[in-house]
């Protein structure tokens, strides 16, 4: 008897697998970052100035902000809570020690072009025959203020005629020679004319105090006119007999004078900035 072949089917079940909960938690993430977003924005558009600089300041320096009554920036009532550190007082400290450390070198800076100004003049006084013909009368120093240039009266030779507000000759050409260097460099001046004190007698109710401005402003059209740019003139003072050269002999030629000052950075005047 024939054997029929024993044939077995097996049937394999296709399981269709379930969605889990993974898109949920990462649309959770986004809708949680979305609202994060628009809550910025929200309080971007709504803030202060003085608030928005508050927040940045927060992320700059954290810890400056976490000690006090909130720990966020910005509290319920929207207002900036900013809370003194110590660690913010050193960190001044060691700002103010910085500036001032920039200050002295940059005043040390100014103190070595001034010096290096004076040698330039000295050299030109050598080396121009005006100058050097006149190199009794300019008295040139450092001071405080900045290169003093101080042109003074001989009696033989005096920078105006007696009484008057007008340049001799010469006394022109010498400022024309002082405008060379002088409008060279970036410095503000200040032109300062004195005079002795013998009381002027020239005409009523016109007194040494007039006459010694308007010879500072007689040797600042003669600057102007030798190269000096307008602008770079400062201050133009006159000063009468108040601050003598020669203080035991007020009278002596030299107490009339023009003083042309290059002013450093710390006595510029605030105007002119």
């Amino acid at each position: 008897m024939e054997q029929r072949p024993i044939i077995v089917k097996r049937v394999r079940k296709v399981v269709k697998a379930r969605h889990g909960g993974a898109w949920k938690v990462a649309f959770a993430d986004f809708a949680t970052a979305m609202m994060a977003f628009f809550l910025v924005l929200w309080l971007t558009a709504t803030a202060s100035p003085e608030q928005i600089n508050a927040v940045e300041g927060y992320f700059k320096d954290p810890i400056g902000f976490t000690d006090g009554g909130s720990a966020n920036p910005i509290d319920l009532g929207g207002s900036v809570s900013v809370v003194d550190s110590p660690l913010i007082e050193a960190g001044d400290h060691k700002v103010r020690l910085e500036d001032e450390r920039i200050e002295a070198l940059a005043e040390s800076l100014e103190q070595r072009q001034m010096e290096e100004l004076l040698q330039r003049l000295q050299e030109q006084i050598e080396q121009s025959p005006t100058l050097h013909e006149f190199k009794d009368q300019l008295l040139i120093d450092i001071t405080d203020e900045g290169l003093r240039i101080q042109i003074v009266d001989r009696s033989k030779r005096p920078m105006f005629a007696s009484g008057r507000a007008q340049l001799k000759y010469y006394s022109q050409d010498i400022l024309f020679e002082l405008a060379k260097p002088l409008s060279a460099v970036p410095n503000k001046l200040s032109i300062t004319g004195h005079t002795d004190s013998t009381p002027f007698r020239g005409r009523p109710g016109y007194t040494n105090w007039e006459l010694s401005a308007d010879r500072a402003n007689t040797a600042r059209r003669a600057l102007v006119a030798g190269g000096v740019a307008q602008g770079q003139v400062a201050r133009v003072v006159g000063l009468s007999d108040s601050v003598l050269f020669d203080r035991n002999n007020p009278e002596a030629p030299v107490n009339r004078r023009i003083a042309i000052i290059v002013l450093n950075e710390k006595n510029r005047p605030q105007h002119s900035q």
